[in-house]
């Protein structure tokens, strides 16, 4: 039937539009909390250094700036799919392996309160890095396997 591929093709327009409208703003957002999180983690890291209390909160401020690197890896993820209006999975592998390794120095440089606090918490946090280790490990082999079949191989949407 053609009287149905022009409307088809208007309605997909329309939605493209809207998509590149809603990337444009999650884009903005993600670019806002970012800068805004590097500022304060600037001041705060003066802050600390001023007052000689930066070795008490530099977990604190680790903890930020890999924050931070996440969210400038879903900016890419989203500027990625702006672009190629097709996911790539590689920008999505990454922001997992950053957030499981932001969750794993965490954790470790925590491990003498926890100690302090018992062993059940002790116990608990273990198991926590034992489920982050293998979901690292995974994540790196995707990442590898993913490496292999090509560069910036694109999930193509219908």
């Amino acid at each position: 039937m053609p009287s149905r591929e022009p409307a088809r093709e208007w309605v997909a327009r329309i939605f493209t539009r809207i998509e590149d409208v809603v990337y444009v703003g999650l884009g903005a957002l993600l670019a806002g909390t970012a800068i805004v999180l590097l500022a304060v983690g600037a001041y705060d890291f003066v802050s600390y250094l001023v007052a000689g209390a930066l070795p008490v909160h530099v977990v604190e401020l680790l903890d930020r700036i890999l924050l931070i690197l996440m969210i400038v890896e879903i900016l890419y993820t989203v500027q990625v799919s702006f672009r190629e209006h097709a996911l790539v999975p590689e920008p999505f592998l990454t922001v997992g392996l950053i957030a499981a390794v932001r969750r794993i120095l965490v954790t470790t440089a925590e491990f003498a309160r926890m100690i302090e606090q018992g062993g059940e918490l002790f116990r608990n946090a273990m198991i926590e890095l034992s489920v982050l280790t293998v979901m690292v490990l995974a994540l790196v082999a995707c990442l590898l396997m993913l490496r292999r079949r090509g560069p910036g191989v694109p999930a193509e949407r219908s």
